[in-house]
């Protein structure tokens, strides 16, 4: 089909041509000939249509923000005749990218690889994938979609964090199926028997429905839980921005619990995002739910949640520097320590008693500030 310059070419040369020959001077006759001429060869260019295979794909499908990602695109001239004028256009999210495709000899295949946006996080829909052929002087154009639409997986940034000490005596052997402590071990999941397992730590039930032995996997339910209080209230946020700074303060918390493999959960006033009871697939869960975070209203603030929150291991609220302290600091005897992460806070606050307090204006101030506070707790133990 004619592209607007294409289509304003040959309107151009109508009137040209017309006035031309109404006046009686050929030279503006002369001119809209050749428009209408390079109108037509355009379209018989691009009228061909070639035999092409198209193959995209997205590596990886999961990144941090702001970390690169990339699509690489196969396409393979299954014709006979050589193909040339590709550019393929590629919709991620709200933007588009564009890339050109070198010629196509035949039976030719070429790889082009274009950068996708990942600055915001999120699910990022990722095409559908559009070749479209053009002539050289781009008045003609055939578009044809390849592929079905992928999703880009955009989340939280993080930055490496050590477990707090939690300032109290726990097991500290993580879940483990024969170390739990008498009576605090509790049943997590199924998985298949290997050689030293004990015989009656064995689930019959579900090794005669499977036909493989099935042992139940146990975790020491004493383990410190790290919970994250994350401020979602729009009206504490002036700038989305630091919200987003907030999410990756979350995550980078939640991420260094998870490592060590203690339980995690992280709330917000619209209720519990996620749950973890020490695995090693928990770092995964805990930065997939935390991708799909926004700001909304929720029924509860941030001081109402803390004060709902189930007593025991650390807690960590991730605030803008409006923070209530005094609230959140009337909830430290039910924890083991407490710590507020203040966003780019307008001004500096003294801390409450019993309560850490942590201002950063970015991820790497964090993970200082951060370090700092786990040398001075280990030497207060």
């Amino acid at each position: 089909m004619l592209t607007p310059l294409g289509r304003g070419t040959a309107a151009v040369s109508a009137v040209l041509y017309a006035a031309g020959w109404w006046l009686g001077y050929p030279e503006p006759a002369m001119l809209a000939v050749a428009g209408l001429v390079a109108v037509a060869g355009a379209v018989l260019w691009t009228l061909p249509r070639p035999r092409l295979e198209v193959d995209r794909e997205i590596a990886p499908l999961k990144v941090g923000r702001g970390e690169p990602a990339v699509g690489v695109l196969h396409v393979t001239n299954a014709g006979r005749a050589g193909v040339r004028g590709l550019t393929a256009h590629d919709a991620a999210g709200a933007a588009e990218v564009a890339v050109d495709i070198p010629r196509l000899r035949p039976r030719g295949r070429r790889t082009v690889t274009y950068r996708l946006p990942t600055g915001r996080r999120g699910e990022i829909p990722v095409g559908p994938l559009r070749l479209v052929r053009a002539d050289p002087l781009r008045l003609a154009r055939r578009v044809r979609e390849y592929g079905s639409p992928q999703t880009l997986l955009v989340r939280p940034r993080t930055v490496p964090l050590a477990l707090l000490p939690s300032g109290r005596a726990h097991h500290l052997e993580g879940p483990t199926s024969d170390r739990s402590p008498a009576g605090t071990a509790t049943f997590h999941a199924l998985r298949e028997y290997v050689v030293g397992d004990e015989m009656r730590h064995i689930h019959w039930k579900s090794s005669a429905r499977t036909g493989t032995l099935m042992v139940r996997r146990l975790v020491d339910a004493s383990l410190p839980t790290t919970t994250v209080v994350l401020e979602a209230r729009p009206e504490a946020w002036a700038d989305p921005d630091d919200f987003e700074l907030a999410v990756d303060a979350a995550a980078s918390v939640a991420a260094g619990a998870a490592a060590a493999n203690f339980p995690v959960r992280i709330l917000t006033g619209g209720g519990p995002v996620a749950e973890t009871r020490g695995g090693p697939d928990d770092l995964e869960v805990l930065l997939d739910r935390l991708t799909a975070v926004a700001m909304a209203e929720g029924p509860s603030s941030t001081v109402d949640v803390v004060r709902r929150v189930r007593a025991g291991g650390s807690l960590v609220v991730v605030a803008s520097g409006g923070a209530d302290l005094g609230r959140i600091a009337a909830v430290r005897g039910r924890f083991d320590r407490v710590v507020v992460l203040r966003v780019r806070p307008g001004e500096a606050a003294s801390a409450p008693p019993g309560v850490h307090l942590v201002d950063f204006g970015d991820l790497d101030g964090l993970a200082s500030a951060w370090n700092t506070l786990g040398r001075a707790a280990g030497r207060g133990r």
